[in-house]
């Protein structure tokens, strides 16, 4: 593995915005305001995390590079959906994200619902257009992961306890719950649908499973932390919002310093749980730890 994570990474990005450019509908194509808001919250910005971990559980399983640029495509428009609708005045009420104002602040809050709507339907229609997997079943297994991973039982469900949440006292088992929805569906799910584009017997699977749950949540953690010490410059978004929304986090449940000690050990049981694959495994193991070191 000749290249550097920072190079790696940095061509996945390249890759990525070059691949949802070809797929996003051009501002030049009626509706053009829709169109433009859909490309103005999806390209240009983003760590882009979600897409490096399909391409690393890809690479693992054999994966052709096609199919990782499609599924990598998808899980980036899902993303960016959910960021438009969190930013939502009737969600977060959020005026920043990614360094530059929120869509229904570049443009207006109908357009930023259906942005985040067309966003999520161009998301189901590519992985469900393209051939992700030389076994039918397991491209049907690879959607319905998707679906879940939205919907009520993943990141949609996650987000209604969240806001159902605010201003309430949770357990630390509840808060759990609530992330493993809100964030770590996504994750684990992009994990998952790198993995099934390729090949992979069910003990990797299973290693590959164990690896997502735990980055997932790992993700969520460092967020809460982030949010506390670091300020809106770094993040691209507002700081201390969720102090100031009486969220509940893992910073005000656990305090600062176990907040940061529970993210090491998610990112240990990361580890371990691809310790046991062979070297096309590096790039998960970069990326948890740069998942639980990053500093936005």
């Amino acid at each position: 593995m000749s290249a550097t994570f920072q190079d790696w990474s940095r061509n996945c990005a390249t890759t990525i915005e070059r691949v949802l450019g070809d797929h996003l509908p051009s501002r030049e194509v009626i509706p053009n305001r829709l169109h433009d808001a859909m490309r103005y919250s999806t390209l240009g910005g983003g760590k882009r995390v979600r897409a490096m971990l399909v391409q690393a559980a890809g690479t693992l399983t054999h994966a052709p590079q096609t199919r990782l640029n499609v599924v990598a495509a998808a899980v980036e428009m899902i993303h960016a959906y959910s960021l438009i609708h969190d930013d939502l005045p009737c969600m977060d009420d959020d005026v920043l994200r990614r360094g530059r104002p929120t869509c229904h602040i570049e443009f207006d809050e109908a357009t930023a619902l259906l942005a985040g709507d067309a966003l999520q339907a161009l998301a189901f229609e590519i992985v469900s257009a393209n051939t992700l997997s030389e076994n039918p079943a397991d491209q049907l297994a690879l959607i319905s992961l998707f679906a879940r991973a939205c919907g009520s039982r993943g990141m949609a469900g996650g987000q209604a306890i969240d806001l159902d949440s605010v201003g309430k006292t949770l357990t630390l088992a509840e808060l759990e719950f609530m992330h493993i929805q809100k964030t770590g569906a996504l994750i684990h799910a992009s994990v998952m649908m790198g993995a099934l584009c390729g090949t992979a017997d069910t003990a990797t699977r299973a290693h590959l499973d164990r690896y997502g749950k735990c980055i997932g949540l790992a993700f969520q953690v460092v967020d809460d932390i982030l949010d506390c010490e670091s300020n809106t410059e770094q993040l691209g978004k507002t700081a201390g919002k969720d102090k100031d929304a009486n969220k509940p986090t893992y910073v005000s449940l656990m305090g600062l310093a176990p907040a940061k000690q529970f993210a090491d050990e998610l990112l240990r049981d990361a580890l371990d749980a691809v310790s046991t694959l062979r070297d096309d495994a590096q790039r998960l193991r970069e990326l948890a730890h740069f998942i639980v070191d990053r500093t936005h």
